[in-house]
C-alpha cells in the first residue's frame, strides 16, 4: 500500500490541486465518513430511527448497512450451527 506522502503527491498531480486544498478535502471527507458511521451504528443498535438515519446519511447508506447486518447475522447463525 502506498504511503500517505505518495498518495498526496499522486493526488496533487492528478487533480492539479495544491497540497492544502487536498488535505482540507481529505479532512472533510474523513469527518463525513466518521459521522456516517456513527449514525449508522446508532441506527443498527436501535438508538435512532430509520427515518432519522435516512434523513442524516441517505437511503443508500441505510440500505447498505441493513444488507451488511443481515449478511453478518446469517454468517453468525451458520457458524453457530456448526
Amino acid at each position: 500500500m502506498e504511503n500517505t506522502i505518495s498518495i498526496l503527491e499522486n493526488l496533487k498531480r492528478e487533480t492539479q490541486k495544491d497540497e492544502s486544498e487536498i488535505i482540507s478535502m481529505a479532512f472533510k471527507t474523513g469527518l463525513k465518513h466518521l459521522w456516517r458511521e456513527l449514525i449508522l451504528g446508532k441506527y443498527l443498535r436501535g438508538k435512532v430511527s430509520r427515518d432519522e438515519a435516512i434523513e442524516t446519511v441517505g437511503i443508500d447508506w441505510v440500505e447498505l448497512a441493513e444488507r451488511q447486518k443481515k449478511a453478518m447475522m446469517e454468517d453468525l447463525e451458520s457458524a453457530l450451527k456448526k
